[in-house]
């Protein structure tokens, strides 16, 4: 009797090994999707008569803007980028320029609606946090 439950536990650990060496060796074929693709519109005059829209896609970089690595690790560095002004905020009354831009799709999972403005010193503030992002367009 003993002698088969060795055999059974012999047999039982073979199998468990061979489990493990073929989940070791398993791979997915099919690459993940970006993490984060965004798409990009600047107004710089804000008469849209001049509009721009760039994709940029991040974890890699890619998409059609100008400069998406540079654009990738603004957003990676900035704290809390597509976060509104809060509405009790007070902001400088200084003029940044007619400006304008929209950045919508999806960060790091998440899905994002965000505009800018550079009408006073805290948007002029929030536009130049991600300046590569709007690919350096001002008013």
């Amino acid at each position: 009797m003993t002698a088969a439950i060795a055999v059974a536990a012999l047999a039982a650990g073979l199998l468990a090994g061979c489990a493990d060496d073929s989940a070791a060796v398993r791979t997915d074929p099919t690459p993940a999707a970006p993490q984060s693709r965004l798409t990009v519109t600047v107004d710089p005059d804000g008469k849209a008569t001049a509009t721009k829209t760039w994709t940029l896609q991040c974890e890699p970089p890619g998409g059609d803007h100008p400069d998406p690595a540079g654009a990738c690790a603004q957003l990676a560095a900035a704290e809390r980028p597509f976060a509104p002004l809060p509405k009790d905020v007070m902001c400088t009354e200084i003029y940044g320029g007619p400006a304008t831009a929209t950045i919508s799709g999806v960060w790091r999972g998440a899905a994002v609606a965000a505009s800018y403005a550079r009408q006073n010193g805290c948007g002029i503030s929030r536009w130049d946090a991600i300046a590569k992002v709007l690919a350096g367009a001002a008013g």
